[in-house]
Parts: C-alpha cells; sequence; structure tokens
C-alpha cells in the first residue's frame, strides 16, 4: 500500500500510475510494452501530470499511516518485550494490519484517480473531480463496503509485508553493513538498509499486491471482470501464468528504494537525536537497533 510502502504518497509518486496501469491493464493486449514506454506513454499522451493523478488521496494519509504504524511497532516491541527477530516480525505485521484501516480507502481512490482518463491530455468526461470526491462517490453507490473494496487483498499484502520490512531492516540489512552510531558513513549506511529493507519487502508481497489493485480498478468505466479475489487469480493465471503476477514491479522497485530509504533514515536520526537529549525517550523504542545508540 507498500505503503507503502511506510505511507502511499513518497517523493517518487510519479512511479505509481506506472505500477497501477501495468498491473490493471488486459494481459491479451497489454497498452505498455515496459515500464519505460508506460512513462512515455503517460507523458505523451497525458503530458507529465499524467504522472501525478491520485496524489492527493495518499497525501491525506501520509501523516496517520506513518504515525500508526511507527507507534504500532514500537509499543509492540516493548509489549514483546525480548528483542528477537520472531518479535521484529510480529511487531510489524501487527503495525501493518492496523494501518490498513487508513491505507486501503486512500489506495482505492489512488487507483481510481490513475486510471481515469488514461490516454487523454484533458479527459472528455472525468467520473471523479479529485480523491476525496473519488470516496464520496464511492461511498454514495456502494457504502462502506465500497470504500473498503480490497481490504482482504490489503490485509494479506501489508501483514507480511511489514513484518518482513522491519525484520530485514533491524535483523538483517543494518547488521550486514555495520550501522554503529559512531561507523563511518552511517547516513549512507542507513539509506542502504532502508532502500533494500524496502524492496524486500516489495518483492515478498508482490503478486498480491497486483491482485489488489486489479480488484480496485475493477467496475472502473462500468466493467466488472471479477467475481473476487479467487476469480482474479484464476483469469490472471490462465491468460498470462505467473507473470502476470510480476507485471509493473520493476516501477515499484524503483520507487520503494529511495522512498524507504529516506523515511528509515529520517526516523532513525531523529529519535537517535532525541534519546540523546531527553532521558524520557530511552523507553521509546519502536526499532532496534536502530535507535539504540549501541546498535547503530
Amino acid at each position: 500500500g507498500q505503503n507503502q510502502q511506510l505511507g502511499c504518497f513518497d517523493p517518487a509518486i510519479g512511479l505509481l500510475p506506472r505500477r497501477v496501469r501495468l498491473q490493471v491493464r488486459s494481459v491479451d493486449k497489454p497498452l505498455y510494452r515496459g515500464t519505460y514506454h508506460c512513462f512515455q506513454s503517460i507523458v505523451r499522451q497525458e503530458s507529465m501530470l499524467g504522472l501525478y493523478k491520485g496524489i492527493g488521496s495518499p497525501m491525506m494519509g501520509l501523516t496517520f499511516i506513518n504515525a500508526i504504524v511507527f507507534g504500532v511497532q514500537g509499543n509492540a516491541m516493548r509489549m514483546l518485550g525480548a528483542d528477537t527477530p520472531q518479535h521484529q516480525y510480529l511487531a510489524g505485521a501487527a503495525a501493518g494490519f492496523i494501518q490498513c484501516v487508513i491505507c486501503c480507502p486512500i489506495e482505492l481512490a489512488k487507483t481510481r484517480m490513475q486510471m481515469q482518463g488514461t490516454g487523454e491530455k484533458s479527459a472528455s468526461r472525468k467520473i471523479y473531480r479529485n480523491s476525496l470526491d473519488c470516496l464520496i462517490r464511492i461511498h454514495r453507490k456502494e457504502g462502506v463496503r465500497g470504500i473498503n473494496r480490497g481490504m482482504v487483498t490489503t490485509v494479506i499484502r501489508e501483514t507480511p509485508g511489514f513484518g518482513f520490512y522491519f525484520l530485514a531492516y533491524d535483523k538483517g540489512v543494518t547488521r550486514a553493513l555495520g550501522c554503529d552510531a559512531d561507523a563511518d558513513y552511517i547516513i549512507p549506511k542507513l539509506l542502504l538498509a532502508g532502500g533494500m529493507s524496502g524492496m524486500a519487502s516489495w518483492i515478498s508481497t508482490y503478486p498480491v499486491d497486483v491482485i489488489k489493485s486489479r480488484l480496485q480498478a475493477d467496475r472502473v468505466g462500468g466493467a466488472n471482470r471479477y467475481d473476487g479475489i479467487l476469480d482474479c487469480v484464476r483469469q490472471s493465471w490462465r491468460r498470462k501464468g505467473w507473470r502476470a503476477f510480476t507485471r509493473g514491479l520493476t516501477s515499484t522497485l524503483l520507487r520503494a528504494f529511495p522512498v524507504n530509504a529516506t523515511t528509515f533514515t529520517n526516523v532513525t536520526l531523529f529519535l537517535m537525536y532525541m534519546r540523546e537529549n531527553d532521558d524520557s525517550m530511552k523507553d521509546c523504542e519502536p526499532m532496534r537497533p536502530s535507535l539504540q545508540h549501541s546498535s547503530l
């Protein structure tokens, strides 16, 4: 929702329309040959603004999602006690599960906005004026169930995805790179650790994200192709095999690295600074070893 992955908005937001469109377009007659061709087509047909379709909904939920993720993960680690790989995974999974309440409607609006007016610089008939209008219209037509369309696949993606996210960052990459607080080149190391962890998280759950995007894009323009999750999986597999579940992966990974690199580095450095200057922050350890001076 990937976020995230942490948060649905990121500096590489222009990559979002590419991922979604590559995921949901027909596998029999694909509109785009690949990531670069998709980028070229969007700019040529819809101008540079086409790359920023759906930016409104991620911006609305950015603060809430990141607050929930890091807050829940930190509290879960304190409740679980020992800093073990299993606890890091469980704490991250809990954070991913809870933030789905906000992430799912946000990604629904983002997907619908990005699919609107495909191939047109100025859409002749816009169904939605903006992300908020999109959610309001969906609610009026389909109720709460419509707003939460894709919730099951979002939960299936986010719960293990965030578990791997924090596990890879804490127990894997940071330790392999030797990210100690007094180490040389600490910021580049944290950037690399965050970026690699984000990519690992996306790879671990990407096929589920493809299904989620297709279900949320379903009914755009009145078409209803899928009866549910299993039907979507069956149709996707029948038409393209396993490749159907990797469409858009390249653009997703290109986005995931810088986004998660900056997110984890900023949060880690900020909390390190707070702990050094405020003794009351010593108990606020949502991420180990990233917030412990001795292990950074």
